[in-house]
């Protein structure tokens, strides 16, 4: 029972009463992510201020501590989950409470059709949370693979170094570094490589290349993702159509640890290593940059990608859910 908290209006509150609360997130983000946090937190706390954002906290009756929050964000027909954190002995109860305000307030708000969740440090324990309330549940895998030491690299640059395959026929394609004119045309690779991929049921922006555009700003623009690192971001070119075949987006976590947020192809160029190639050119220039570390999220549902980053070396770190619901 939680008859020792209340439950309020998040957009009561100024970003200063949630800063114990967000210290204490940032800290779990570091510990279970390897991920450097704080960026999104005083992000966070600027919106907190402006008294915008539709969620709720848990507030401890007797210090009148926010012990607990919840938030989401609108966008057209959609909702998405921004956060769920509590911390404290109570903290499971005080999520599971939290979740029962916040998922039946967005699913009766008017021209809703759709309610997306991708909470990477929730446990596993509120998942029948979402359940209950009609979501559809689509199991995923946080993961990490160390790079070696700088002094160490072969010339492959395998993040699996025991392995020296071939490298594949590219004929017309060239691996180029990310410059800003290949935005659409990365929005476009990303809609064609998603048309048909269970991926589109967790994350709607895949269907369209507009969504696709939008889930690329929010990469390159915020910081919820990590920091953008375009020096270390790679496409493959097809030097005689101009098209834009492959994509390897990266993004700086913490100050040795890089994540990929994407890696896809075109369909056409599927089957020939050439994911496998990216991600081993991109482990070579990480590593020589000084980083130790990579990590990435794929559903478990997604054999092909689980299959080549286990091969590759990637070990699962953390295992959390993506929840849908719609009408």
């Amino acid at each position: 029972m939680l008859d020792a908290y209340d439950i309020r209006d998040l957009r009561l509150h100024p970003g200063r009463d949630l800063r114990t609360l967000l210290t204490e997130e940032s800290a779990v983000w570091r510990r279970d992510l390897l991920w450097d946090y704080s960026g999104s937190i005083e992000l966070l706390m600027g919106y907190l201020d402006q008294r915008i954002l539709p969620g709720f906290v848990a507030i401890e009756r007797r210090t009148g501590q926010v012990h607990g929050y919840t938030f989401a964000v609108f966008e057209s027909q959609k909702a998405v989950v921004g956060d769920l954190f509590a911390y404290g002995p109570r903290r499971l109860e005080l999520q599971r409470g939290l979740l029962r305000h916040l998922l039946p307030m967005l699913q009766h708000t008017p021209g809703v059709e759709r309610v997306e969740s991708q909470l990477l440090v929730t446990p596993e324990d509120l998942q029948p949370g979402f359940t209950e309330a009609g979501f559809r549940s689509y199991p995923r895998l946080f993961m990490q693979a160390a790079l070696p030491d700088q002094r160490e690299l072969i010339p492959s640059g395998s993040l699996v170094r025991s392995d020296e395959e071939p490298t594949p026929e590219l004929g017309s394609l060239r691996l180029r570094r990310w410059t800003a004119p290949m935005y659409q045309p990365a929005a476009d690779l990303i809609h064609r490589a998603y048309v048909g991929h269970g991926d589109t049921e967790i994350n709607d922006q895949y269907r369209t290349v507009q969504g696709c555009m939008r889930f690329l700003h929010n990469i390159v623009r915020f910081p919820g993702c990590g920091t953008f690192t375009p020096e270390h971001t790679w496409v493959l070119v097809d030097e005689r159509s101009g098209e834009l075949d492959g994509l390897l987006l990266t993004t700086r976590v913490e100050s040795n640890t890089t994540h990929i947020p994407q890696l896809c192809l075109a369909p056409r160029r599927r089957g020939r290593g050439l994911g496998r190639m990216m991600m081993r050119h991109a482990a070579t220039e990480l590593a020589r940059a000084g980083q130790r570390t990579v990590t990435l999220t794929v559903t478990e549902a997604n054999t092909s990608a689980m299959h080549l980053y286990r091969d590759l070396g990637f070990t699962p770190r953390h295992r959390f859910h993506a929840a849908v619901w719609w009408k």
